[in-house]
């Protein structure tokens, strides 16, 4: 592993408590189109914890980016209200949604500003991990409030890997993505799409291998097996200017969140560079300065971050007493990918 330090926690009592979120997890970081961040959290709660009152998910805090470096503060919250972060969507109510799609959670997978709109691909869930469709909401005003798009795509899609998502806009006019299940099971399936036809199912092209060569358009073959979680592919500056394509996910086979170099939004990922920013551990096993934290997920690229300063959102739920249920900022050393 790189050098790894807490700066601290984001969420719960005494960081959250004026946006009415005392429990939330995620916390996926995108910068908005007036310059602010915008991050997306998942099940929320007004108390400290897992359940109790005021539910709702998912919700939206926004920072300064003069305040990466030091630790997130925020400054404001998503909905009809900036001192209580309200549910973005309600649940769904068009007829395109069957009665047997009834779902008792929508959870963010990935935030991605495309000019001066922003697109929030969600998980809508009956039951955690067991997705009814995901679709695609955007935001006019920076993030404060969202619509649905009409983008959707039934649980099912693709066998079911095409519910956990991370995108990445390139300079080819492309948004690439990588999806996989949300059962922390399965490896990973690549795909992209025109950046101005994101809201558009028929436009996405899966990567796949067929006729004894790889092509956009083919039947989706898995890039890499494994069994990964929750996926973020962020570009960050390293040295010489240079920006760094990294694809950073929770591998829930290794209980760790690790972190790949990719050369090409299509990289062989067998081969591409990959390191163990924070390892799983029990509870009375915790240093979260020197990387081991209990019950771990996320892992998600804070902008302003770059190679030997990346800035990681991680989750953490102890699943047997419910707290802690939060979110915190780490620091990495991500050039030993360079090799």
């Amino acid at each position: 592993m790189g050098g790894i330090s807490k700066i601290g926690d984001l969420t719960g009592p005494g960081f959250t408590d004026a946006f009415g979120i005392g429990g939330t997890d995620l916390g996926i970081v995108t910068t908005a189109p007036d310059g602010r961040l915008v991050a997306v959290f998942g099940d929320t709660f007004d108390r400290a914890g897992v359940g109790g009152p005021g539910w709702r998910s998912p919700v939206v805090l926004f920072a300064d980016p003069a305040d990466v470096g030091s630790g997130l503060r925020w400054t404001g919250s998503g909905g009809d209200t900036e001192d209580y972060a309200c549910r973005l969507v309600s649940k769904p109510r068009t007829k395109i949604f069957k009665p047997h799609h009834r779902v008792t959670t929508i959870l963010p997978a990935d935030v991605i500003t495309l000019g001066d709109t922003m697109y929030l691909y969600v998980m809508a869930n009956k039951g955690l991990g067991n997705v009814r469709y995901t679709e695609i909401l955007a935001s006019h005003d920076n993030g404060v409030s969202w619509e649905r798009t009409g983008a959707w795509w039934p649980g099912t899609h693709y066998d079911g890997l095409f519910q956990q998502l991370t995108w990445c806009a390139e300079d080819d006019g492309y948004v690439y993505a990588y999806t996989t299940g949300f059962q922390r099971r399965d490896g990973l399936l690549l795909h992209r799409v025109p950046a101005e036809r994101i809201t558009d199912p028929d436009a996405w092209a899966p990567w796949g291998f067929a006729g004894e060569r790889w092509g956009w358009g083919n039947p989706p073959t898995l890039t890499i097996p494994g069994a990964f979680g929750e996926l973020n592919l962020r570009k960050v500056p390293g040295p010489g200017g240079r920006e760094y394509r990294l694809l950073t996910f929770f591998d829930a086979g290794n209980y760790r969140i690790d972190t790949m170099l990719l050369d090409a939004p299509n990289a062989d990922l067998h081969h591409a560079p990959r390191m163990t920013l924070l390892q799983g551990c029990a509870w009375h096993d915790e240093d979260h300065d020197g990387g081991r934290v209990a019950q771990l997920y996320g892992g998600y690229v804070v902008p302003g971050s770059t190679l030997d300063d990346l800035h990681l959102v991680v989750s953490q739920w102890n699943t047997a007493t419910n707290w802690p249920y939060r979110s915190m900022q780490f620091r990495a050393d991500a050039t030993p990918l360079l090799g």
